[in-house]
């Protein structure tokens, strides 16, 4: 039989996964700050609320429709009011 080639990337084990912030002149607060920026940014809260339970995609495509709807009726009650 053929040996099986590993094509995966090794990744150096001290490194971290996921966000990390470093911490300079023992600056805990700045630190924090940056942490809770990049937090916001990659929609880290977003995704956990999103994966809290097992939503049907019947359900999705339901919620989609309904989003969807409401920004119709904004978007006309938006144009209503500039004419």
């Amino acid at each position: 039989m053929r040996k099986r080639k590993n094509f995966r990337k090794k990744r150096p084990k001290d490194t971290a996964v996921g966000l990390s912030v470093t911490v300079f002149n023992n600056n805990v607060e700045g630190a924090l700050k940056v942490l809770k920026k990049k937090v916001k940014n990659s929609n880290l809260f977003l995704d956990l609320r999103k994966k809290e339970y097992y939503v049907k995609p019947s359900e999705i495509n339901r919620q989609k429709r309904n989003m969807a709807k409401l920004r119709n009726k904004y978007k006309n009650e938006k144009e209503q009011k500039n004419y």
